[in-house]
């Protein structure tokens, strides 16, 4: 039984389909046949990049899947070559990077998942219905199933018996409740404040002025807490997300959201809305903070139970990390049933740890950059905040330096390749003085 027909569950159920007979997916929305935004994601209507290492997976989960979108009419592009980078204030080269990136909304990311999921055999997709609380043996060592409410006409309160129930109910999730209503701690949350906004408006592409190019990014920074992201989309349609940090929030107002693309530190995205065509009202979004719950910490623990997706960890969106994790979490469950008959729900929640670790430290050490982010800096973080903006410097004349961070931020390569002898070089080749 997977709660929550997100990315996340979607994709616990395709490797769960490889060890069970029977997935039942349930969700509280209505899960529509077209790629339309659902109202539980919210944060579908902006900017959703499935950076190259969550599209590995997705390859390896359905194969032929990034030709599939391709001929369907999605983008695909490379992401340093077709992208126009900016960050830390300095635009990068643009060589070729050999990492593609798929650039479907995410509504239509998640509905093509959808599909292949529900073509698997002995999968089953229920909407329209409610968790209400889980199921245990007598003992509560054991979850047995889950407490649901189908939201039709005179409906009573059933239950759905399970071998194994995953909850991927996103940010929301009512598992730590559940937990201490059972007698179990809740897991110790770890919260990080950005006070993030997000307005997104949709156009009709092609995108006037940006030639060849098939996408922007223009990172926030310390000193100036705006960005912004054009994505080309599916349907000939393109969106520019606007994004502010720490309660700096972009407008919805035509003038204003052209205002706020002025005071960005280049002037590509300006220059698009100014002659593009809206094909409907701006929309707004708030993320507040990046929330992780420690459940690998718990020393007691139900069986026939595990959480993934946001509902374990829920980062920054502005680093694109988030479909990525979710399928690695997929990849680490799959090689636990592979192990084992069931999985084991404190080794899981210790190995997911280990690879959300990475991806974490890197959002946070990157949103404590900005000094008004409340948190704990460790010398190694202050020394990485000092250094990552002389890279960017020293990256925007040095196209190998431009990759090496691209493929660090998609979680292809580790971020000690960063700190590598031969990096530290060429950012210091660049970034000291040349004698005369």
């Amino acid at each position: 039984m997977v709660l929550g027909a997100s990315i996340a569950g979607l994709l616990a159920a395709r490797v769960l389909s490889e060890a069970y007979a029977q997935v039942i997916v349930v969700d509280h929305d209505h899960l529509p046949g077209t790629a339309a935004p659902r109202r539980c994601v919210p944060q579908a209507r902006h900017t959703h990049v499935l950076i190259e290492r969550g599209q590995q997976v997705l390859e390896e989960l359905f194969p032929g899947f990034t030709d599939d979108l391709a001929a369907r009419g999605v983008p695909t592009l490379d992401n340093l070559r077709d992208v126009r980078w900016c960050l830390s204030g300095h635009r990068f080269p643009q060589p070729e990077s050999g990492m593609t990136v798929v650039s479907a909304s995410r509504s239509y990311l998640e509905g093509c998942v959808r599909a292949r999921v529900s073509e698997l055999p002995g999968v089953t997709l229920v909407d329209c219905c409610d968790a209400a609380g889980l199921t245990m043996t007598p003992d509560r060592r054991r979850v047995t199933g889950v407490r649901v409410l189908r939201r039709a006409d005179g409906s009573a309160e059933e239950v759905l018996d399970a071998d194994l129930v995953v909850d991927a109910t996103g940010r929301g999730s009512r598992a730590p409740t559940w937990l201490a209503e059972l007698g179990f701690e809740s897991p110790e949350e770890e919260k990080l404040q950005v006070g993030l906004g997000y307005t997104t408006q949709i156009y009709r592409a092609p995108a006037p002025g940006l030639g060849n190019d098939l996408g922007v990014v223009i990172g926030p920074t310390p000193d100036a807490p705006r960005g912004g992201a054009l994505q080309l989309l599916e349907g000939n349609r393109f969106l520019v997300t606007l994004m502010g940090m720490l309660g700096d929030y972009p407008p919805t107002d035509p003038d204003g959201f052209l205002d706020f693309a002025r005071t960005l530190p280049i002037p590509d995205l300006c220059d698009v809305i100014r002659d593009a065509e809206p094909l409907e009202r701006a929309r707004s979004f708030r993320f507040p903070a990046s929330v992780r719950r420690r459940y690998e910490r718990l020393s007691r623990f139900p069986a026939g139970f595990l959480v993934t997706g946001d509902a374990l960890c829920s980062f920054n969106p502005i680093y694109a990390q988030g479909m990525t994790v979710a399928a690695l979490e997929a990849i680490t469950l799959r090689r636990h049933l592979q192990r084992a008959t069931e999985p084991h729900p404190r080794t899981f929640f210790r190995d997911v740890a280990k690879m959300i670790d990475v991806p974490w430290d890197m959002s946070v050490g990157a949103d404590l950059a900005f000094p008004d982010v409340i948190g704990a800096r460790s010398p190694k973080m202050r020394i990485a905040n000092a250094y990552i903006p002389r890279l960017h410097a020293a990256a925007a004349h040095d196209p190998v330096l431009a990759t090496t961070f691209i493929r660090v931020a998609a979680l292809v390569d580790r971020p000690e390749r960063l700190m590598s002898p031969g990096t530290v070089l060429r950012v210091l080749r660049q970034i000291l003085p040349r004698p005369r």
